[in-house]
Parts: C-alpha cells; structure tokens; sequence
C-alpha cells in the first residue's frame, strides 16, 4: 500500500527535497502531493521527468488543512515559521508524523503529550543550520565521550554565501533575503572560557571572529543569538566555552555594520508614502541632521565617515541612486530588502556555496587535550539547483525516508541531536557526497 507524503510549501529552494520525492517515489512506494498557493514552476522543471500531483494550499482554511493532513502518511512543512504551529497541532492531533526545517518553539515543543498519546512524533530543526550542523556535530560529540573524553570548547559555524567573488560584497541573498537583513537583532549570547559574554546588536557586525577554511580562505564569523542553549541540547555542559555563529566573506561585516549602524535594518516601524523618493532620499532620512554643515551633499558627507573600500561596496549596491525604490510604504528594512534584491539577486547561472566548520578542543581517556576540526563545503549548480537548497532539503527528504520505512521510530517532539536521528541521517547525507573533512591535532 502506498504511503502518502504531504509537503506543504514549496518555494525554489525546495528544488532537492522535491526532486528526491518525485525521484523515489515509485521504488518506496510514496504518493507525493505538493501543496502551496502556487506550484506552477514544479510542473514546468520536472515535467516529462515524474510523475507531480499538487494542489492549491491555503494553511488557515482550516477544513482543507484538516482534511489533507488526515489522509497523509507524513507531513512536510516548509511554510513560514508562523505556520507551522497550525499544521503541527493538527498532525499531533491526528498522530500524523511532521518534519520540518524550522527552529523548535516552546508552543510546538509543548504538543508532546499529545504527539506522544498519539504514537507519533515531530522532528524539527531538519534543515542546514539549524539542521546539519546538529547531525555533524553530535556526531563527533558522542565519538569523543563514548572514547572516554570530555568536551572542553565547542566553536560552529555556517554560512551561506556565492561560489565566486563577483561583487564587492562578495555576497548575494541564496536564501531568505529577509532573515539576512534582519539578522542578529537583539543581543547575542555565548560563553568563553566558563564566561557568559554578551553582544548587543549595535556592536554585533564589530565583534567579529577570524576563520580559516582549509583550500578555501578566511572568512568572518559573527555569534547568532543564543549559543549558551546548545551546552543543554548537545549535552556539553561540562564545556568552558560554546560559540555558534554566521560565517560572511572576510570585509561584509564592516560594510553591513553601517546599515546597522544608520538604522537602515529596524524593522519596528513604517514609512508611508514613499513611492516617489529615490534610494538616495531614503539614505539621507537617516542621515544625523546638522552633518552637512560640514559636508554639501549625502556624497560628499559619506567619504568622510566611511572608509574607502566601504564606500564602493555602498556605491555599487546602489544605495545613493537617483533610482526609484518601487514601494508605497514599508519598514526601513523592508526598504533595504528591497533595494538589495536589486543587485544581490543570483543570477540563473550563478553558483551559491555552503561552508561549515565545528572546532572541537577536548580532553582524551588519558587526560591530553586534543583538537579536531571538521568542515564542509559544498557548492551549487545554478540559482536554482543551490547548495542552499540542497542542504537544506536532503535531511528532510532522508528522514521523511527513515521514519516511513521505521528504521527512525521514535516517539515524541524532537530536534536531531539524539543518536535515533543523527546516526541513520549521517549515512544516508554522506551517501549523497555531503561529508565532512576531519582534521585531528594535539592541542
């Protein structure tokens, strides 16, 4: 009897998580229904190639959600983030397995009771980071202790970025472009050498940490949010240091701090009525009053307090354009979003590329501090078929294989950090040529 899949959300960047589906589906016996407001482009790319059903999807009406997830054997959610609650408390309702890419919320976590009466399960944080970063680093984690060490320092880090250095930026979006503007707000916390330091936002794109990838360069890492949380979830309390953090090419962070640093990133208010100014205008809104005293103009005044290599990263992003921005209103993120899509859009035959590394500092059986770095680089084909997509997608689409032939069955809300998901899921990436490099020193 066939098992029905159900994935709810598909956007370009689902390309591998689809094009796996429609590929296995008749070798595992899967019934593949895509569900989304649009799916047109799924009929377009695979067409001739596999069987695609899909279907028209709207998330809040209630009697078709109910309906569709009823009949599905899984369920795979890549709506956005306030979504899934909806689709997770039906599945748990109905003890209906449910995947998703997304980082765990206390609402979703606190469906377990029901998720557990119900003999089933929810699996989230399945994407790339978060995502592969747990499955790697767990499993290296547990390597060390079952060899009878201890974890002293535990540095991660991921970052989304192109192939190929052709901007001054050296970066275009190759995911959520407005997870990347608003990225790192609030204060960001981790814990060095059994401290806890803390970031706030406005010093976050200063606060940078200097990484090395073996064959591939430096790069700039900057914390995300909550690192202090991940001492309890890999279960490395006894660790003196856990820092997890964003990689960018080495000079972003210096020219995005000015956005931060103008206000050009707040997302907590909005501008009306500006469908008539220009790029420009919009800067000079944030520009402090009483400065062109000293200067005549928006591009007198920013060579004065920008440094030169800054200055054309801002000039080639085409924030001082006499160009309409082609909005009515918006935040002044929103703004910047939208003025960035205009030059950070790959382009069709652009490559994006994905880099990982986990730095591990540990105590062997016999008490000798050790270091092992393990990272990961994997590169895209075009702006459709991305690295991005295909980190992100693949541990989906491998778990949604592991639970529905049962060697994943497991009962409860979960992310991939026990030895039940990682282990099975860690094959099954590295057979599809996502692997990791290990590096081992005495340190």
């Amino acid at each position: 009897m066939q098992k029905k899949i159900l994935l709810l959300g598909a956007g370009r960047s689902s390309y591998f998580l689809i094009e796996y589906l429609l590929k296995n589906q008749e070798k595992e016996g899967w019934n593949v229904w895509i569900g989304d407001l649009n799916t047109e482009w799924i009929h377009t790319e695979f067409k001739g190639k596999y069987k695609t059903q899909s279907l028209i999807f709207d998330v809040n009406n209630d009697e078709q959600r109910e309906l569709e997830i009823s009949d599905a054997n899984l369920v795979i959610s890549l709506l956005p983030v306030k979504f899934h609650i909806l689709v997770a408390k039906t599945c748990a309702n109905k003890g209906i397995p449910l995947i998703t890419a997304s980082y765990m919320s206390a609402e979703i976590k606190s469906l377990e009771p029901i998720v557990k009466a119900n003999n089933s399960c929810i699996i989230m944080e399945l994407g790339l980071d978060p995502g592969l970063d747990h499955i790697s680093a767990m499993s290296i984690i547990d390597r060390i202790k079952n060899d009878g060490g201890t974890i002293h320092s535990f540095e991660s880090f991921t970052g989304g970025l192109l192939a190929e250095k052709n901007n001054p930026w050296d970066y275009k979006f190759t995911w959520n472009p407005r997870n990347v503007v608003l990225a790192g707000q609030g204060t960001s916390v981790f814990q060095k050498n059994d401290k806890k330091k803390y970031i706030p936002y406005n010093r976050l794109f200063e606060r940078t940490e200097i990484i090395n990838i073996p064959e591939h360069g430096t790069f700039e890492g900057y914390a995300n949010r909550d690192s202090l949380a991940y001492l309890s979830e890999y279960n490395i309390m006894e660790a003196k240091t856990i820092y997890r953090g964003t990689l960018r090419r080495y000079g972003f962070c210096k020219a995005w701090n000015i956005f931060v640093q103008l206000g050009l990133t707040d997302d907590s208010y909005i501008l009306e009525d500006i469908e008539n100014i220009t790029h420009g205008q919009f800067l000079d809104m944030f520009i402090p009053s009483g400065f062109y005293k000293r200067a005549p103009s928006l591009r007198h005044y920013m060579p004065k307090y920008v440094g030169k290599t800054e200055l054309y990263k801002l000039k080639w992003i085409g924030i001082f354009d006499d160009e309409i921005i082609g909005l009515k209103r918006g935040s002044p993120a929103q703004i910047l979003e939208h003025i960035l899509m205009k030059k950070w859009t790959m382009l069709p035959n652009e490559k994006d590329m994905i880099v990982m590394i986990h730095k591990f500092q540990f105590k062997d059986a016999s008490q000798k501090m050790q270091k092992i770095n393990s990272h990961l680089v994997i590169k895209g084909e075009n702006a459709l078929k991305t690295a991005m997509s295909k980190t992100v997608g693949l541990p989906l689409a491998y778990t949604a294989k592991l639970i529905l032939s049962g060697t994943i069955n497991i009962t409860g809300v979960f992310i991939p950090t026990i030895k039940e998901i990682y282990a099975p899921l860690m094959k099954e990436l590295e057979n599809e040529d996502i692997h990791f490099i290990e590096n081992t020193y005495p340190g």
